[in-house]
Formats: structure tokens, C-alpha cells, sequence
């Protein structure tokens, strides 16, 4: 284990490096503390360094140390028992020592709560096309004033280990969280305070990629560019603004500065001025999802533009349902112009045949049912978090995901490569396969997207 952040009940995180006597620094310049003291036991594991390091790694702390577990191991942290936390998991499933990475299989557990069952991390990291993977949960109160966390080896293969790069603990405000309407049942609602959620994807819309040094309240949270998520030929148009230079960019009321970054509600994503278009298409986003959990979706707004009611109102759908039966109108939420607001849905995502999915789309609002039609025909969103909220077994845990058929072949392939050039310097060698076997995977990865999207209702 590489890196563990453990908040003591404060807004400040405790920063731990694991799998190392000395500590280190990451790229943000954050300091990392050795976790030994943290372990209960540390007789089932052992510390360890990767071989190579990906040039993909945001920093090589944590990520080139680790832990690893052949037998059960579990850290404990004293907390605050009335505050939610974030913990987040990162993982870099490279070659340690002569263990065989494939080999890795594990479960998480956290106070009773499964986050994790079975993992591989070097399927996901193959299926995910990413050289490393963080998992982030956002927990309950725990109701006591400690955090247990166990990492478990698979009995269910032979020579299975555990193995972790990093670990935050990062304490949230039990209002973080509070009550999601249900989609298609718009007086009703879930209660979001008692739920352990795991973050899916969370999105800075229109924006730039935002690093965890710069989130909101000190929460370490990263927010990312929504660009990959986009789905269809028309992707609308992003905007920012930087004020008028007399009154401030976001005006701070109802909505707690914690919930995002200044950042993420200064820009936004809209479908654009002329209605011959924007009536004619959904501003729509794709994700992938595991099946028969329900999920929180969380959507961020703020209105620069427009100062009256009406001005701009919209339709949101979450997979083919409208959630905002009369329209959403960010105005008439927020009470005013440059008022940052938010909205959270539930929706369960019930087995089905092929990949599960989660898509959202805008469309404005085109029918009017007796009502005044609004004055521009647009639709806004700045931000965007996705949760599944765990079952009622406890449980977070999903299948891992199975890489394609053609993402396997182009990487069979490029190990054809190595092979059939191994009569060539090395060093040659090993330049030209990685900078091929990018290129072959990217490739994979763009068609299978397309192959998806012609697949996928752009229109209601």
C-alpha cells in the first residue's frame, strides 16, 4: 500500500505513504508519511517497489511503492463517528519483485461494508485502457470512532495476493449528502444521509481538468474534462466567464462552497443560440455502469447569462426518463443570476442484455402545455457526479469489466511485435512497440466508441 490520507475528525487529512521507510513527495508537492503504524499486523505483508514506471503516472508518489498481502491485513484509523469520509483506493498493477501482477484477485472491506470483491486490477486497468485506477467510496457515518479497513487475497485462485498504491481518507460534513428524487416518481424521494456511495465519474462540464489541490474546502476531489462522455455529432458549446470586475464570478447563497470548486460553476456547457439546431438534437452524455444498483446523479448549474425566469428552460433525461417534468429552469432554482445550484436524482439500473449504461441528455424546452414558451431554446450544465449507493447487503462491489475482443488482439498483436523484432536493439525495440501499442490501443478504443454510438438513440 502506497498511500493512505486519514482525516482525524478535521478538515485536515493525515497523509500516509505505504510500502516505504522514508515517505516521499508527490507531484502537487503534498508530503507523504511511512503507514506502518497504521497496520494492526504487518506479518501477511510486505513492502515493495514497481519495476517500471508507466509514463502515464500522475507522480511516482505513491505510485511506484506498494504493499503487498498475501494473507488478510487490515489498517485502522481513529475518526469522528458522526462524519461521512471519502476514501479514496489507487492502484498500479505493474510487476513487483517476481509476483505475476495477473495473479492479483482481493477483496475490500471497510466496517462491514464490501467495496470490493474479487478485484483485478490489471483487468480493469486493461479494460479501462489506464495504467493505473483510482477507486474513491464516500462513506456513512460509522456510528463508531474507527475505520477498519481489510484487504483480503481471493480463495477462489491459487497463488492471490493483495496489493494497494494508495489510500486517502479525506472527512466530509454529514450535509453533504442529503435526499435525491426518484426519476419517474417525482414526489419521491431516497434518502441519500445513510447511504455508502462509491464516486463513478465526477466532471467539471465545458470545463478544464481540475486537480485535487484545487477542490473546494480542502476534499482532494479531482474533477475531470467531460469531453470522453460526450455522445453524438454534436457536442454544444462551452463557455466561461470571468465576471463583470465589480461583483464576484459566483455569488455564495444556499449552496455550500464545499459541493464543487468556484471553478466548476464558472464554465458550462451549452446547445447553442439558434434554435433550427438546438431543437433538433440532445446534448447527451454516455457512461458505463454496473447493473442492478441504484445510482445518485448529482447536477451542478449557474446562470451567467440570463437574469428572468423563462429566459432558458430545458428537459433533462436520465436513461430515457424526464426528471424535471415541467422543465428545468435554473433561474427559478437558484432565485438569481450567477447563484450556483445543484440537483440530485436516483435511478436504479436493473440487469440487462450487454453493457450496462447510465446516459444523460438536455433537450429545451419544445413544449409548452399551455405555458408561456421560454425565450431561448438552450439548455446549461456545469458539473456533473455520478454514485452508486450500495445494496441492501452492504455491498459496492461489481464484476470486473471484461476487455473486448479487439482490444485483446491488437494487444496480442503487439507482443507479436516484440517477438518477431527481437533481433533489433532493445532499446529500439522497446520504443517503437510502446509508442505502436498506444497508438493500436487508442485505435481500439475510438472504434469500439463509435461502434457504441451508431447504436445509440441521438433523438427522442
Amino acid at each position: 500500500m502506497n498511500l493512505i490520507i486519514v482525516s482525524t475528525g478535521t478538515s485536515d487529512p493525515v497523509v500516509l505513504t505505504c510500502g516505504t521507510d522514508s515517505g516521499g513527495t508527490d507531484s502537487d508537492g503534498r508530503k507523504w508519511e511511512p503507514d506502518t503504524k497504521f497496520l494492526v499486523s504487518a506479518a501477511n505483508s510486505l513492502a515493495a517497489t514497481a519495476q517500471v514506471q508507466d509514463p502515464s503516472l500522475p507522480s511516482p508518489v505513491p505510485y511506484m511503492s506498494a504493499r503487498i498481502m498475501n494473507g488478510e491485513t487490515t489498517y485502522k484509523f481513529t475518526v469522528n463517528s458522526t462524519s461521512r469520509y471519502s476514501l479514496r483506493l489507487h492502484f498500479y498493477p505493474a510487476t513487483y519483485g517476481s509476483l505475476n501482477i495477473t495473479n492479483s484477485y482481493f477483496s475490500v472491506n471497510v466496517n462491514g461494508v464490501t467495496l470490493l470483491n474479487n478485484f483485478s486490477a490489471a483487468i480493469t486497468a486493461l479494460a479501462l485502457t489506464q495504467a493505473y485506477i483510482i477507486k474513491e467510496y464516500d462513506l456513512a457515518a460509522t456510528e463508531v470512532a474507527e475505520l477498519s479497513l481489510t484487504f483480503k487475497p481471493s480463495d477462489n485462485h491459487t497463488g492471490a495476493f493483495a496489493f494497494v498504491n494508495g489510500i486517502e481518507v479525506v472527512a466530509l460534513v454529514p450535509e453533504m449528502f442529503d435526499s435525491a428524487t426518484m426519476v419517474g416518481f417525482s414526489d419521491q424521494t431516497i434518502d441519500e444521509k445513510t447511504a455508502h456511495l462509491e464516486t463513478l465519474y465526477r466532471l467539471n462540464v465545458g470545463g478544464n481538468y481540475i486537480p485535487p489541490t484545487n477542490d473546494s474546502a480542502g476534499l482532494l476531489r479531482t474533477w475531470y474534462d467531460d469531453t470522453p462522455y460526450l455522445y453524438g455529432a454534436n457536442a454544444g458549446v462551452t463557455s466561461s466567464t470571468t465576471g463583470d470586475g465589480k461583483n464576484a464570478v459566483v455569488q455564495w447563497k444556499e449552496t455550500p462552497r464545499y459541493t464543487a470548486p468556484e471553478d466548476v460553476y464558472v464554465s458550462w456547457r451549452s446547445m447553442g443560440p439558434d434554435p433550427n439546431l438546438t431543437l433538433h438534437y440532445n446534448l447527451t452524455w454516455l457512461f458505463q455502469v454496473d447493473p442492478n444498483f441504484m445510482y445518485f446523479v448529482r447536477l451542478h448549474f449557474c446562470e451567467h447569462l440570463y437574469t428572468k425566469t423563462n429566459q432558458r428552460v430545458f428537459y433533462i433525461y436520465i436513461n430515457n426518463q424526464t426528471v424535471v417534468p415541467d422543465g428545468a429552469d435554473v433561474i427559478a432554482w437558484a432565485g438569481a443570476k450567477d447563484v450556483p445550484i445543484y440537483k440530485d436524482f436516483a435511478i436504479f439500473v436493473p440487469n440487462t442484455t450487454g453493457d450496462a449504461q447510465l446516459w444523460l441528455a438536455l433537450h429545451p424546452k419544445d413544449q409548452n402545455n399551455g405555458d408561456a414558451p421560454p425565450e431561448y431554446y438552450d439548455a446549461i450544465l456545469n458539473g456533473l457526479e455520478i454514485f452508486k449507493v450500495n445494496d441492501g447487503k452492504k455491498n459496492l462491489a461489481g464484476p470486473n469489466p471484461t476487455p473486448s475482443e479487439a482490444l485483446l488482439k491488437a494487444e496480442e498483436s503487439q507482443r507479436q511485435a516484440f517477438t518477431n523484432d527481437s533481433n533489433k536493439e532493445n532499446i529500439k525495440v522497446i520504443g517503437a512497440a510502446s509508442g505502436a501499442a498506444a497508438f493500436g490501443v487508442a485505435a481500439v478504443v475510438c472504434i469500439a466508441m463509435h461502434q457504441k454510438k451508431t447504436r445509440y438513440r441521438q433523438y427522442f
